[in-house]
């Protein structure tokens, strides 16, 4: 059985409700409980990230992690969001960083080096030899060159053959229509 104090008192049927007894030093006991545990627990949280205890620290006056990443090393992959560290374009002349730019900065960067290459070309570094050329300049240099093409009847025939296509109506059979 349990041990709680019963009183005997007469029930008062004139009052449609019950009264209710609350015990006031219970609930104050309780507050004052837990803001002593909250005020100690934040002291102990300062005092662990502000090294006032440093032998409690885990890393206390250890050297780094030579295994440790960079901090290029930790960003994640790309795509990254515009606004997040790290966020940036390579181009030919390094890194161009665009963590804090409006978005439409990365494609002002890439339109940018789009039209560079497109008007001077690129060479390669190591062994010279151009790997991206000015249209006008490769037209230059293609109709510059000898080009050979082909002539004839055989020519000619290559021509129409290229142009036939197999229509639905020879059920896949025959190539019936021609491209205009």
């Amino acid at each position: 059985m349990s041990s709680a104090k019963h009183r005997n008192e007469t029930i008062d049927l004139g009052k449609s409700y019950e009264e209710n007894e609350i015990g006031l030093k219970g609930i104050i006991g309780f507050a004052v409980g837990l803001f002593l545990l909250i005020v100690i627990t934040f002291g102990l949280m300062w005092a662990l990230l502000h090294k006032v205890m440093p032998g409690l620290y885990m890393n206390a006056g250890a050297e780094p992690n030579p295994m440790a990443m960079s901090d290029r090393e930790r960003l994640p992959p790309e795509p990254r969001l515009q606004l997040a560290p790290g966020f940036g374009v390579e181009s030919e002349k390094g890194w161009v960083n665009m963590e804090l730019q409006p978005p439409a900065a990365e494609y002002d960067e890439l339109k940018r080096q789009w039209a560079e290459l497109w008007e001077h070309g690129r060479k390669d570094k190591k062994t010279g030899v151009v790997t991206i050329m000015p249209v006008e300049t490769a037209k230059e240099r293609f109709l510059q060159g000898n080009v050979k093409a082909k002539t004839g009847a055989n020519a000619e025939m290559i021509l129409m053959d290229s142009r036939s296509i197999i229509s639905d109506s020879s059920a896949g059979r025959l190539a019936s229509e021609r491209r205009r």
